[in-house]
């Protein structure tokens, strides 16, 4: 085997297959501790309880993940747009920045979980907390890697782009959005990740659908082993929806783990 086709196997193996890797060790040692502990599933069930409780309703499960990823994806969707736009807005006007960033603090560091009942009391049931949730927990991180990408252009950038007498649109469009891009996407992955937690803090608190809701629902019946296979969707759910961000900025920005690193 070539050099090339070593190394490429080798990224292979770290990409995907030490993932797997730990994925399946941490599993082992729950599934062991179960055994050698001799612990109830009324507390902690094992592996093989929670896939039996899901083959026993898979299409109860599958309906409720789809509901959470709706939900996850239109709230990511919404926080993506308006953060991108605040972001040009902030970076383009110093003083509307300094007056506004303290503001988006204070904002985001109210618990999020303390919100909740109150967007189910303000927007009502079904669907429209969860959004907003997901597009709140969102929204911040979202915001400040654009703005700290859009202000690490170089300097010598700027002024060739100035030199060429390029409007404020343009200077953008060609110089600072593609040098900003690659701490964009470390932005939407952070976002990503805590989309899907704003979604289920919304359903845990309106148990109508989502699994938040299963899990809400089932820990209130006793069913640990059902609420654990909701937790067990929802993580696959997560890892899922994470690295089809990475994919995507693979795809679009191969030199983006040069720039990063």
């Amino acid at each position: 085997m070539s050099s090339t086709g070593t190394g490429q196997a080798r990224t292979r193996f770290a990409f995907l297959g030490l993932p797997l890797l730990g994925a399946v060790g941490a599993i082992g040692a729950w599934w062991g501790a179960t055994i050698v502990f001799d612990i109830r599933s009324f507390f902690l069930p094992s592996p093989p309880q929670i896939v039996d409780r899901f083959l026993e309703q898979p299409e109860y499960l599958m309906r409720e993940a789809w509901a959470t990823l709706v939900g996850t994806l239109a709230g990511y969707g919404i926080a993506v747009v308006f953060a991108l736009i605040l972001a040009l807005v902030l970076a383009a006007a110093p003083a509307l920045e300094r007056a506004t960033l303290p503001l988006l603090i204070t904002l985001n560091s109210v618990p999020k979980v303390a919100i909740a009942p109150l967007l189910v009391l303000w927007l009502g049931y079904g669907p429209k907390p969860k959004i907003f949730l997901a597009a709140l927990i969102c929204f911040f991180p979202l915001v400040v890697s654009a703005m700290s990408g859009l202000a690490s252009t170089p300097t010598e950038l700027t002024e060739l782009a100035r030199s060429l007498s390029a409007s404020w649109w343009r200077t953008y469009r060609k110089f600072r959005i593609p040098w900003a891009l690659p701490q964009i996407f470390v932005g939407l992955k952070v976002a990503i990740s805590l989309a899907p937690i704003g979604a289920v803090v919304a359903e845990v608190y309106n148990p109508d659908r989502g699994l938040g809701a299963v899990v809400a629902l089932s820990t209130a019946s006793a069913d640990t082993p059902l609420a654990f296979a909701a937790i067990a969707l929802l993580a696959l759910l997560s890892v899922a929806l994470y690295y089809l961000v990475v994919a995507v900025e693979t795809l679009l920005l191969p030199w983006a783990r040069d720039t990063t690193g």
